[in-house]
């Protein structure tokens, strides 16, 4: 979870290395560092804490080089501290590297090193690999890295340097996403895109168990038995700017902004001639019994919205499993089983191991993803693609309303071929379908009524969620945003069940919040709310409810409309609402809201 970067160039690396740690943030920030080849050897600077506390620590440094190597971390093996922080360097200071993964043989390696007298002075089992490189070195860099590569279990994407061979930056991978940018002032290996979007779109994507060698002057591929491959460069459509913060206080709030424009360009993605409309279609959903979608976290949520879609739209049993318990639980799958993969990053470690588990019992599996060349992408059956441009705070938003979007018309299409809803009510659906970007926008109109809200929670010690079908299912997500950058206790119940156990936490000015957009239910979720402010609770009700009298509720409930659209789609526009609404709670407590602690963007360890 990590972030990890590096360059090979005409400039110096120092600036343009900070300056993608920046963009990398997101991944990790209990410490940060840098090294770059100097006159004398590898100067490395690293420090505690966040990126910034590593720029004062630069500041009219003299260090400066044209190749080097820099970290972010999110701390798994060893506190956060100067001495655990990365780039690590071995004790003869010949190779110093970055990691990002987990080194599961790392304390058998650490012994069988510390018997042969390597000294080590970190907590951490990346250094294992600092020492192991410099054990296996005998004056070339190639065959260093494949022996270690064998010898190591666990994943990893590594930044390597040398001493005795200070033009290369060397780079491998295993589980753990790697790229290669290549510019015109110079090459680059990262974690992900934005950290190198600045200086140029051409990336690399690479795979397990290969090999980049980078100069100034290129960059070559080879295999683990020193074997040349060939790559095919990309071009990333992602902007600069759409990596920027465009003048927002927060990457968060710019992100719930833009989901309008989100929406419309994912809709569009799907229903006019390409490659997601392609797929939607081509996919013979007659040949399965059964569907699975499995995901983590957010994803995990709208894949629970999906399956009220798809059961209701299509008829078919739909599973939704947390893509760490599915990889583990023998599931009862086989070739007649869809498993659709839900994640942002399509590097999620867990939504991998799922889909590999899936694959390796003959079901098809069909992955929506927002990374093009992510490892979901590739090895997935079938991928659509979101358009929600690069999601830079850790809390997803875009990304997330753009997964309900492909849910949306892939269970309908699915309904049409199944011959549970006729073309002409599937033209009706769409038709209102494509009205969700503008009434999202109307949303925004409102603000001012939700920060009013959001400002007199800030003193809630626990706010409860509730709803009843599909109103339920994103009370889930509106739960997690809360608590993920408010740091406020909160979860998310069937109204129903409230009686079942929960009420017993009601008490006096607790605040519940009830979505309500199924028309059906009004009544019986209506009856939740008036058992708990009989209680004592306050209440905050969202959702399309014109019969809503909060006057006779004497205070205790307050209420925000949403634009009228059919329940099946209603989560897009609730989910906003309870988006800004947890996003103006953290801002009024004056909380880190991009960067909400002991969380990293993309979980590509277990």
């Amino acid at each position: 979870m990590c972030g990890i970067i590096g360059y090979a160039g005409n400039r110096n690396a120092v600036p343009v290395i900070v300056d993608g740690l920046k963009k990398l943030e997101y991944r990790g920030y209990d410490s940060a560092g840098i090294a770059v080849f100097g006159a004398d050897g590898f100067d490395v600077v690293k420090q505690k804490g966040r990126l910034a506390a590593l720029e004062s620590r630069l500041e009219g440094s003299v260090i400066a080089g044209n190749v080097g190597i820099g970290h972010t971390r999110w701390a798994t093996h060893g506190e956060p501290s100067d001495v655990n922080s990365h780039p690590h360097v071995g004790s003869k200071s010949k190779i110093a590297i970055v990691h990002n993964g987990i080194i599961e043989n790392y304390k058998r390696l650490k012994e069988r090193l510390e018997r042969k007298g390597v000294r080590f002075v970190s907590q951490t089992d990346s250094e294992v690999i600092a020492q192991l490189a410099e054990y296996y070195y005998k004056g070339d860099l190639m065959d260093t890295v494949i022996k270690v590569s064998g010898a190591l279990e666990g994943s990893y994407a590594l930044g390597i340097m040398c001493l005795d061979e200070p033009d290369l930056l060397v780079a491998v991978r295993k589980d753990n996403p790697l790229i290669v940018g290549v510019a015109e002032h110079g090459n680059f290996i990262a974690s992900d895109v934005p950290a190198v979007l600045k200086h140029t779109n051409k990336v690399y994507y690479l795979e397990d168990g290969e090999i980049a060698v980078l100069t100034k002057d290129g960059a070559d591929f080879l295999n683990m038995d020193k074997e040349p491959l060939k790559k095919r460069l990309e071009t990333v459509s992602w902007s600069f700017d759409s990596a920027e913060k465009g003048g927002y206080p927060h990457f968060m709030l710019k992100e719930i902004m833009e989901q309008p424009k989100v929406l419309k360009d994912t809709i569009h993605s799907v229903m006019s001639n390409g490659e997601n409309k392609s797929v939607a279609d081509g996919l013979d959903i007659s040949a399965f019994d059964k569907i699975v979608i499995t995901a983590c976290g957010s994803a995990y949520n709208a894949g629970v919205v999906a399956k009220y879609v798809f059961e209701r739209l299509c008829r078919v049993s739909v599973e939704v499993e947390l893509a760490s318990e599915f990889r583990y639980k023998d599931a009862v799958i086989d070739g007649k089983t869809l498993v659709i993969l839900v994640s942002q990053s399509g590097e999620t470690a867990d939504t991998i191991a799922a889909m590999r588990e899936a694959k390796s019992k003959g079901a098809v599996t069909l992955s929506i993803v927002n990374v093009i060349g992510s490892t979901i992408a590739k090895e997935a059956d079938y991928c659509l693609l979101t358009s929600a441009g690069p999601e830079i705070a850790v809390a997803t938003t875009k990304a997330f309303s753009a997964q309900l979007v492909l849910l949306y018309v892939l269970a309908a299409r699915f309904a049409v071929k199944l011959g549970k809803l006729p073309p002409e009510s599937f033209a009706e659906l769409m038709s209102e379908f494509e009205t969700l970007p503008d009434k999202a926008k109307e949303i925004f109109e409102h603000i001012d009524l939700i920060q009013k809200h959001a400002s007199e929670c800030v003193v809630c010690k626990s706010i409860f969620f509730i709803g009843r079908n599909i109103d339920y299912a994103i009370a889930l997500e509106g739960s997690l945003k809360l608590k993920e950058i408010s740091y406020i206790h909160s979860e998310a119940y069937a109204g129903g069940e409230l009686k079942h156990g929960t009420i017993s936490l009601i008490e006096e000015d607790t605040l519940v919040v009830a979505i309500s957009n199924c028309k059906r239910l009004y009544g019986k979720i209506m009856s939740n709310v008036e058992q708990v402010i009989s209680r004592g609770a306050k209440v905050l009700l969202i959702g399309c409810c014109p019969e809503a009298e909060p006057s006779s509720y004497d205070g205790k409930l307050s209420y925000i409309g949403l634009p009228e659209i059919t329940e099946l789609f209603s989560p897009s526009l609730s989910v906003i609402v309870l988006q800004l609404f947890s996003y103006y709670v953290a801002a009024n407590k004056g909380l880190d809201i991009d960067k909400p602690r002991n969380l990293a963007k993309s979980v590509t360890v277990e």
